[in-house]
Order: structure tokens, then sequence, then C-alpha cells
């Protein structure tokens, strides 16, 4: 009786302390819950319907045949040398997990509002969560990338290795951005009816289907350092750069990179920062 009552009083005064890093020893603690949440959204999501994880690879296919119509076919972009398909895939690839954390950090707090209510745990698991689970989509795109690299005859660069550094940054600034997202959407509600938006306005204003070069010999010079600002435009860039050898890494590709790390130590202080009141909110 007295061991129970000590541990009741150690966790009460622990809640109370903050700190704007999360607790990792914490978190780990809590990996039973994490586990159990990915699974169940995984089941969710591709074993408990018809057509499994076809689902996740039918959305890359379609966004390539659009993109393919419009900018392979009707708009002729150079692509320098590269069939225009394996072009689009490098791009595609990435989005496809970046633009899933955004659509599913939107609602994901809110959605276990119950959960939240009823129990203690680290509320940061439940944006980890949707991170975690998006792995398998990218999986799959990039299984697709794959196989049109061996269909075109394709040979991966001589720098393919930093295209794992890029494919890093492309998960520290999804976190980042579906951290901010699903915090701002407690308070927010009508946000998370906006991130589709978004999210199909994102796809063009970044270098998916077309070079980063289009919008540097488009746009003003200060119009491409805002462009640059979004993470994703730089890091598609060079990871498309690593694997193909087109396009280049300069300056605005770096200020991308400095954006999304901006974004996720920023997305981590503000979630801290109303962490401990989101069971009132939701």
């Amino acid at each position: 009786m007295n061991t129970l009552t000590t541990k009741t009083l150690r966790t009460v005064v622990d809640a109370r302390k903050w700190s704007p890093v999360p607790d990792v020893r914490e978190l780990f603690a809590y990996r039973d819950l994490f586990l159990t949440l990915t699974y169940r959204d995984i089941r969710v999501r591709y074993a408990q319907t018809m057509l499994g994880l076809t689902w996740a690879l039918l959305q890359p296919v379609a966004t390539l045949v659009v993109l393919g119509l419009v900018f392979g076919r009707v708009m002729r972009v150079d692509t320098q040398g590269v069939p225009y398909a394996l072009f689009a895939v490098v791009g595609i690839a990435v989005w496809t997990y970046f633009s899933f954390v955004l659509k599913e950090s939107g609602g994901s707090i809110i959605g276990a509002q119950d959960v939240v209510r009823k129990i203690y745990f680290p509320r940061l698991i439940i944006p980890l969560n949707k991170a975690t689970v998006g792995l398998v989509d990218l999986f799959v795109a990039l299984v697709l990338m794959a196989f049109l690299f061996i269909h075109y005859r394709v040979v991966p660069t001589s720098h393919a290795l930093y295209a794992l550094l890029f494919l890093g940054g492309v998960m520290v600034s999804a976190l980042g951005v579906g951290i901010w997202i699903s915090a701002l959407t407690i308070r927010f509600r009508d946000l998370q009816h906006v991130v589709p938006f978004l999210v199909q306005f994102g796809l063009f204003a970044t270098p998916v289907a077309y070079p980063a070069s289009v919008a540097v010999n488009t746009l003003p010079e200060y119009l491409q350092y805002f462009y640059f600002l979004n993470p994703m435009a730089g890091l598609i860039e060079g990871f498309r750069w690593s694997l193909l050898g087109v396009g280049e890494w300069n300056g605005l590709c770096t200020l991308s990179v400095l954006s999304g790390l901006f974004l996720f130590v920023t997305g981590l202080f503000y979630f801290r920062s109303v962490e401990r009141t989101i069971a009132d909110l939701v």
C-alpha cells in the first residue's frame, strides 16, 4: 500500500514539471501504447479493406498518370533526358509521405479525444504514430520508383547515398509540420478542413512535377527565397539530384533544410507548451 502511494505521488510531481524538450525516457516507457496504436491504424487502413496495400499503390500511380499527361505530354517539362515518369515518381514518392502525415495529423488528437480524456500518456505519441503509419505508403512508393528505375534501365548516380539523408530530412520536416498542425487543430478546429486544400496546392507549389529551376527562372529573386522556405522544395530537388543527377544542390536548397529543422524544433516546443491542457481543450 505504501509502495503504491509513493509511486502515485511521484507521478503527480513529475507531471507538473515542464520542459520544452520532450522526455525521451517517458516516450520509451509508453512504447507499448505507441506500437498498439500504430498496429491498429495500419490494420484499419490496409488489412480491413478490399484492396489492402493496393490502396497505397493507387495514389502515387494516379498522381503519376495525371502529372504525366499535364506536365509530360502537354507542357513537355525539360527533364534533362530522364524519362518523365521516372523524373516525376522520385518527387511523388516523398511527397506522398509528406502529404499523408499532414492530412492525418490534422484530426489526430481530436480523433483520439476519448483516450486523451481518460488516461495520461505523452500526447506526442499521437503525431509520432501517424508519421510511422505513413512509412507504409512511403515504402510502397519507393518500390514503384525502384521498378521504374529497372524498367527504364537507369542506374542511380554516384551520389545515391545522399538520398538517405534527404529522405531523413523529409521525415523530420513532415513530422515537424505534423506536430504543428496536430497542436494547432486543438484550438482552431477549422484547420483540419484547410489542410487537404493546402496539400493539393502544395503539390503544384513544390517541384514534384517539374524541376526547381522552373521556379528559379520564373520568380523574382525575393520570391525565390519564399518558395524555398517550403522545406519540401529543396529536399525533393536534392533527393532527385542524388538519384538522377538532374538539378543542383545550392544555397536555396539549404534554406529548405533549415526551414524543415526550424519547423521541427519549434513544433516540439509549441506542442510541449499546450500538452498539459490538451485534455481540457479536446
